[in-house]
């Protein structure tokens, strides 16, 4: 099975997703860097962004969503099983190629995201306890069928082959990574910082910025992580059309 997306796949596939729970404005660019969104466009105010952005600041870039609540106040509940649980993201989709995190190239799109679940723990090895927290992934989201009709997944590992993974890999079978990157909350703003040096082709990016919820499949099976639930996407179509400014950045 491949697992080569093409933009045309990506843009079919959340295009359609995004139309049906967008905010009925779309949002601009803020400054020519983040994307300004306009409130009202989420049901739960922890959730409806109305700023996203990634700066550079001296040798760190900087992953910044604010939005119209108190970010990170609102988390699933715990219903004491693995299968069917229930994950809470904020999350950065880029341009960003899917190997310089250490998965192999080409594999969808790499996106930083935020989340918390209270049902499983999925740290890098020696870091594994991390459901009592948010905390920080990578992972790398495509389109399947299997989720719905134009959903998302978090692409699984193909389980013919022996792909590539990066050494904070938490040993799932998804292409998601667990870097030390602990993400900061101050009211209504979620920040994570994240070494320049890890980024190549940084500034060079697009990114957007999207709250969602994420189930696991009940069975157990492949596909085994589909986002359920797209809460806010700030540019209203999953265009990726932020770009990351330079110097100290939006605020």
């Amino acid at each position: 099975m491949s697992f080569e997306i093409t933009r045309g796949m990506l843009a079919a596939a959340t295009g359609a997703l995004a139309l049906s729970l967008a905010a009925p404005l779309a949002a601009q660019p803020h400054h020519g860097a983040g994307i300004a969104a306009p409130r009202g466009s989420a049901a739960l105010a922890d959730f409806d962004i109305v700023q996203a952005s990634i700066a550079v600041e001296r040798d760190q870039a900087v992953f910044r969503i604010q939005v119209a609540g108190q970010a990170g106040a609102t988390r699933p509940q715990e219903t004491g099983r693995f299968a069917g649980s229930d994950v809470h993201a904020y999350v950065w989709p880029t341009t960003l190629d899917s190997g310089i995190v250490g998965f192999d190239p080409g594999q969808g799109v790499l996106a930083l995201a935020v989340t918390f679940h209270p049902d499983f723990d999925d740290g890098a090895p020696g870091r594994e306890r991390n459901r009592h927290v948010w905390h920080s992934h990578w992972v790398v989201l495509g389109p399947d069928a299997a989720c719905g009709d134009a959903a998302l997944k978090v692409q699984d590992l193909p389980r013919d082959r022996h792909p590539r993974v990066p050494g904070d890999w938490p040993g799932v079978p998804l292409m998601i990574s667990s870097p030390d990157l602990p993400p900061t909350f101050s009211g209504d703003t979620i920040e994570v910082r994240v070494p320049m040096a890890e980024l190549p082709g940084l500034r060079e990016a697009r990114f957007d910025g999207v709250t969602a919820g994420l189930k696991v499949n009940g069975n157990l099976h492949a596909p085994l992580l589909c986002v359920a639930q797209v809460f806010d996407v700030a540019s209203g179509n999953l265009s990726l059309p932020g770009r990351v400014a330079p110097g100290g950045g939006t605020r």
